[in-house]
């Protein structure tokens, strides 16, 4: 697939929206019984619904280690774009991190798009070709990658290739048990990935 120009990102990032008005998106579409994409079925509906609680819970508890907080206020400026949906279970566990995170450095410029609006640009983070969400993409002032995330931990993702393999998968348990370790995580290992990102890139 040829890569995206930078001009498509930059197109891309100067209609996205930030934290607050991705949250009042999904609120202001909840009331309207609709979630972000064309799937505006019951299923799809209700996953908005718990996302949006778990995200409001989350905006609560997130308490960021001093050691990372350090390591973000050392960046200089960046473009962080995030490819989600509101009826996304991981984005929901992983987006307030992100929020958090970026809110601790002025200079990090955190914008969210719509994946089903943005194909061309999914299409260039695919996971094992899959277009798999919430993806973030770190960029610097010209729009340049300097580094990806997602779309979940390495530990749940490692947990959606397995139950991938089963044939008589409970997909309903296995959604459970996601969101059950995400509970007890914390936040810790995607705190411990991003260190390590930024180390990378700083």
């Amino acid at each position: 697939m040829p890569e995206i120009s930078t001009s498509k990102k930059v197109e891309a990032f100067k209609k996205a929206i930030d934290y607050a008005s991705y949250r009042n998106l999904i609120k202001s579409l909840l009331a309207e019984n609709q979630t972000t994409g064309d799937n505006h079925s019951e299923a799809m509906i209700n996953y908005t619904f718990m996302n949006d609680r778990r995200m409001d819970r989350w905006d609560k508890k997130i308490d960021l280690d001093a050691d990372l907080v350090n390591i973000m206020k050392g960046l200089p400026p960046m473009k962080w774009m995030v490819i989600t949906e509101a009826w996304c279970g991981d984005a929901a566990q992983n987006i307030p991190f992100l929020a958090k995170l970026a809110k601790e450095n002025e200079n990090i410029d955190l914008r969210f798009i719509m994946r089903d609006a943005n194909l061309e640009i999914m299409d260039q983070y695919l996971t094992n070709g899959a277009r798999s969400i919430p993806i973030l993409i770190v960029m610097d002032q010209d729009f340049n990658d300097l580094a990806t995330w997602g779309p979940r931990p390495t530990p749940v993702q490692n947990m959606v290739i397995d139950a991938k393999k089963k044939t008589d998968l409970d997909q309903t348990a296995f959604i459970e048990s996601i969101h059950k370790w995400y509970a007890v995580n914390k936040n810790q290992t995607i705190a411990e990935e991003f260190k390590e990102i930024i180390k990378k890139i700083h």
